[in-house]
């Protein structure tokens, strides 16, 4: 391998490791001293109880690991946004698995919780998957109350999704292995069947202290909402348990039973690893990404038997379109090329953006994978769409609508990679957040911001100085450079992977060793939702 390989792959290996070093640390939820207490009251922890729940822990795809990462600083924190949560499968059925992590503020709602929560009924619903829910929360982070209760998208939004997945046919399984407090023993109540661990699982409105000072009466939580009260009494759970592995055990019973749904058909043939060794991708993205480098590299050590039959070839060179197979199933990939090239007039064009003619070739490609119910995999690295008055006279805006439009309308499932840059109105037409990808990846090399850093420090450095002139003040050149500096390092920390990450913009920080894997999962996922809207582009300009 070339020297310039070498330190591409050491510098993503880097990345990967501190990704990973982070992941180690999130792990441990509310800290060595909460997790001590969970044993104490004879508890597994929230990724325990998962483990043992699903077949294999390997095959689990966790979703918003870094949920509230570097976040509520002044409140101590919320790893995983005080949830773990992912898509696993439990006897042989893939599902959705959402559990409170007791060890992080006793399991309480902060702002991030109820998002992460939201995306985790969004992924159920679109993909017609049964869910379940590991409950052990104390309920609504109350100092934060007034950005996690009242709005649309907040703590309520969760049990109207309760009642629409019910109406739609969608299995939901509540155990509660903890607390249920107030607005959130809606939860369980409203899912299908209800299962409560004795001793430990309880679920009422308000607690024993609670109660004492509301109504003056003394009784104890165990006899207010405990197990046996709900079972025996109330009628609100519909199984107690003694122990946590005897509970988890039944979930895997009723998940067991469940009848098999219509696919959505999507094509899969027997899978073949890549030709190309995928474990050379680290090679492949040049240090900083700041240099040209073939997209095509990374599609062939992605795809199996390397095999990627590209759309168009020789138009559009800015985007790489074409068919090909992930762990054999059929996919069209949508990727932006990052080499330097030449259009058919023998133009240079600039790789990482998006011209007149690659967001054509896209378009139709997009419309030909609707045509043909294949999923689509877009591959992200891209600084925008060109800019300048011969792209502006030859209307890139018009074509760039006419790609985006195509994306929005799209009905076939789409999962998004970001592997480098993810700037602008490119991040947008590339199937970004705003455009419902089923589910969106982001590599540790990633970086998602409305431009790059260099480009808005000096945009905004400019603007400084012209505004401090205006007003008949001057900016010396050491001060220029220190506000450059400033702003430049903000929009770093502001696009960096975990930042997405942490405000669940993406799904997960991914090894790109595992790509297939993920993209392999969403689709499998994806098929289990036999319904689809009919593709219909609306109005656009031809």
């Amino acid at each position: 391998m070339s020297q310039a390989f070498n330190s591409n792959e050491d510098w993503m290996k880097l990345l990967v490791s501190q990704t990973k070093q982070r992941l180690d640390k999130i792990y441990q939820g509310g800290g060595k001293k909460s997790l001590e207490k969970q044993k104490e009251r004879n508890k597994l922890t929230a990724r325990e109880r998962i483990a043992y729940l699903v077949d294999d822990m390997n095959s689990f795809i966790e979703i918003g690991a870094f949920a509230g990462f570097d976040m509520y600083a002044d409140e101590g924190g919320c790893p995983a946004g005080g949830t773990v949560a992912g898509l696993g499968f439990v006897a042989g059925n893939q599902v959705v698995i959402v559990a409170n992590d007791q060890t992080v503020k006793a399991g309480a709602w902060f702002p991030i919780t109820g998002k992460k929560n939201l995306r985790m009924q969004e992924i159920a619903m679109e993909n017609q998957l049964p869910i379940i829910y590991l409950v052990d929360s104390a309920g609504v982070f109350l100092p934060l109350q007034d950005e996690i209760f009242p709005d649309k998208e907040h703590f309520g939004r969760i049990f109207r999704n309760n009642a629409k997945m019910s109406s739609m046919g969608i299995t939901q399984i509540a155990a509660v292995m903890g607390a249920c407090v107030a607005g959130g023993a809606y939860l369980p109540i409203m899912s299908d069947e209800t299962l409560m661990v004795e001793g430990n699982g309880s679920i009422f409105l308000a607690g024993s202290y609670l109660v004492k000072a509301a109504i003056g009466e003394t009784i104890d939580n165990e006899t207010l909402g405990g197990a046996i009260t709900h079972t025996e009494i109330s009628g609100i759970a519909d199984y107690k348990f003694d122990t946590e592995h005897a509970c988890l055990d039944h979930i895997k019973s009723i998940i067991g039973r469940i009848g098999k749904k219509t696919e959505a058909g999507f094509n899969r043939i027997a899978s073949k690893p890549p030709l190309k060794d995928p474990s050379e991708i680290y090679g492949q993205i040049p240090v900083g990404n700041q240099k040209p480098y073939d997209m095509l590299g990374i599609i062939e050590r992605i795809v199996d038997d390397s095999n990627f039959e590209q759309f168009k070839e020789d138009y559009g060179k800015t985007i790489l379109c074409g068919y090909a197979r992930i762990e054999g199933w059929s996919v069209g990939i949508v990727a932006n090329q990052r080499l330097v090239s030449k259009n058919k007039k023998g133009e240079m064009q600039i790789g990482g953006v998006i011209y007149n003619d690659s967001a054509d070739k896209a378009a139709r490609f997009i419309m030909n994978c609707n045509q043909k119910n294949i999923p689509l995999i877009f591959l992200q690295d891209v600084t925008g769409f060109m800019v300048g008055s011969r792209s502006e006279h030859s209307g890139i805006i018009k074509d760039g609508a006419k790609m985006v439009n195509a994306v929005a309308n799209s009905v076939v499932p789409k999962i998004t990679i970001i592997i480098g840059n993810s700037y602008g109105a490119g991040n947008y037409a590339m199937c970004g957040k705003a455009y419902d990808p089923r589910f969106i990846y982001a590599w540790p090399s990633s970086k998602i911001a409305v431009m790059g850093g260099e480009q808005a420090a000096k945009t905004l450095v400019q603007i400084e100085v012209a505004t401090l002139k205006g007003k008949g003040k001057e900016i010396t050149e050491v001060d220029e450079k220190k506000l450059l500096k400033s702003i430049q390092d903000k929009y770093e920390q502001q696009s960096a992977a975990t930042y997405a990450a942490a405000r669940l913009w993406v799904d997960a920080i991914i090894d790109p060793i595992e790509t297939r894997k993920h993209i392999s999962a969403g689709i499998h996922a994806a098929n289990q939702n036999a319904f689809q809207e009919k593709f219909n582009l609306g109005l656009f300009q031809v």
